[in-house]
């Protein structure tokens, strides 16, 4: 059988695992989630990303039952969680801190909660060995969370939090500790043990690439509201706002009047030069304000004009940020609009032609931005 694509938001048949209804959570006059309603489904991997004061950490807290919502409900499994206690839920929560017991071992840690539940040793033993396995932590079964290191750390607390099977673990910046590399490869491993193991997982997080690395859907929140819900490819290829756009990745974004023109709108963007033309499903009256946007990616540089392209724009390079495999330039048009072109490091340094100062043309397809209400 063919493997079909994981995607139960998109089937109407599909009961979520949690639903948010019309929650709203006040902290004295401040409002930090604002008439939130949300569906989460068993088996995501579900990020809640934003910057910081966002709400996305007090919408992890309402779902443990650390802050009971000042409005509306929460429901787990269909069931309502209003006054059910956080120890009574099907959820577990791995801190940022991963808050181990320093004078238990590795496997005592991962047995504590098994033990307090009071569980037949022989199961209680089966179940370590098996969160052991799964986390790759058999030799180090016997030492102290001092004696090894913060990936390790994260693991063991990973391990810890999937031992009683939650239905639902919540990781709150689980790999804030971690260094740059680290980091990274977590990232694959947490996806691999979550598949693995079958849990919902409802991450937050401020940072974009994790996000966009490990989740089946990402929940942008800007002042205790969802902006855009989305697979990742569709969070940074059709964002729905300039908020959305401006936050994930990088991003031109150039502001200007849409008119419509042949199946899109040109764009009037800067006196004195062409209008830009865009391609678009959506629908701008004549004249409506808009913004451009459009990833650097998708922005050609050349020395010389290029021919049969739907746009092109004349700038001058002001800055090149060199990233080993990237290098991004920043171009200043006419207008003093700056523009951020984007090209693989295919060739040797010595081969590369374009430097500061230079003058160059910019240019693009009708496809390749998305055009924004203002």
């Amino acid at each position: 059988m063919a493997d079909t694509v994981f995607a139960p938001w998109e089937d109407p048949n599909e009961k979520p695992l949690i639903q948010f209804v019309n929650v709203t959570k006040r902290f004295g006059d401040f409002v930090a989630i604002d008439n939130l309603t949300q569906d989460i489904f068993a088996k995501e991997f579900f990020a809640l990303l934003g910057p910081s004061g966002c709400g996305k950490t007090t919408m992890m807290r309402m779902l443990a039952g650390f802050e009971t919502p000042t409005e509306g409900k929460i429901l787990i499994g269909g069931q309502d969680m209003t006054g059910i206690a956080p120890n009574k839920r099907p959820v577990n929560m791995m801190f940022q801190s991963y808050a181990l017991f320093p004078h238990l071992s590795v496997w005592e840690n991962i047995a504590f909660g098994l033990k307090r539940e009071g569980k037949p040793k022989d199961q209680i033993e089966a179940r370590v060995s098996e969160m052991l396995r799964l986390t790759r932590l058999d030799r180090f079964a016997q030492r102290k969370p001092h004696q090894i290191s913060g990936g390790q750390r994260q693991r063991v607390a990973l391990a810890r939090s999937l031992a009683k099977a939650p239905k639902l673990l919540l990781l709150d910046e689980p790999l804030g500790a971690l260094d740059a590399k680290l980091r990274q490869d977590t990232q694959f491993e947490l996806m691999d043990i979550q598949e693995k193991t079958g849990t919902t997982f409802v991450i937050v997080t401020h940072d974009q690439e994790e996000a966009m690395t490990v989740a089946s859907r990402v929940a942008v929140m800007d002042e205790g509201r969802i902006i855009q819900v989305a697979t990742p490819p569709v969070i940074y290829e059709l964002p729905n706002s300039v908020y959305v756009a401006d936050f994930i990745g990088d991003v031109n974004i150039i502001a200007g009047a849409a008119t419509p023109a042949n199946d899109g709108y040109d764009v009037d963007w800067a006196e004195g030069q062409p209008s830009l033309h865009v391609k678009t499903d959506k629908s701008f009256s004549k004249g409506q304000k808009c913004f451009l946007a459009m990833r650097p990616e998708k922005v050609a540089i050349s020395a010389d004009e290029p021919q049969d392209v739907a746009n092109k724009v004349r700038g001058q390079i002001i800055d090149i940020a060199y990233l080993g495999n990237l290098s991004t330039y920043h171009v200043k048009l006419a207008d003093g609009t700056m523009m951020k072109a984007q090209l693989a490091n295919t060739r040797r340094l010595s081969r590369r032609s374009l430097t500061w100062e230079d003058r160059v043309w910019l240019s693009w397809t009708d496809t390749a931005p998305v055009l924004l209400e203002a």
